[in-house]
């Protein structure tokens, strides 16, 4: 099947827990990963630090996510590897295509993102309309921009 969009790349790792410290511990402090920034959302439900690993257009986020409060949706601290962000070319030719083909996006459709970029999450799961999800995992798509985007795209050649 001809797309007209590409997946280019890792752009993020989210991870949940409880006590954002405890995840520094690991990924700052014993891993050596530096925040670079930090995000909070009364809608999301979440505190999050963001790190990075690798430079450029080949670094990739490292969120380290708490709930506001652990007993709101969304759980960003259930399950602890909360989503996977992928890099794509065209982000709005992506979630046309893919809603036409099946896939079910969550709530709240494309959206400005903890970064900046312009975003939107695959559910987890498929359902009778949209039978395909993520198979557990929620899987966010992350416009990539202009300089991401012709980098990653010589890979793709």
């Amino acid at each position: 099947m001809d797309k007209p969009f590409r997946i280019l790349g890792l752009q993020q790792i989210a991870i949940g827990g409880p006590d954002k410290q405890r995840l520094r511990t690991l990924w700052v402090d014993m891993l050596g990963l530096s925040i670079k920034g930090h995000f909070v959302s009364e809608r999301e439900n979440v505190d999050e630090d963001i790190c990075a690993i690798g430079d450029g257009v080949h670094e990739v986020e490292i969120d380290l996510m708490q709930p506001l409060d652990p007993d709101k949706k969304p759980a960003v601290h259930q399950t602890p590897l909360n989503h996977i962000g992928l890099w794509v070319d065209d982000l709005h030719k992506a979630v046309e295509w893919m809603a036409a083909h099946g896939v079910r996006f969550a709530p709240g459709g494309i959206r400005k993102g903890a970064a900046g970029h312009d975003i939107c999450f695959m559910h987890p799961k498929g359902n009778e309309q949209f039978p395909i999800g993520g198979e557990g995992v929620l899987i966010e798509l992350v416009q990539a921009p202009p300089d991401v985007v012709a980098a990653l795209s010589r890979n793709h050649m």
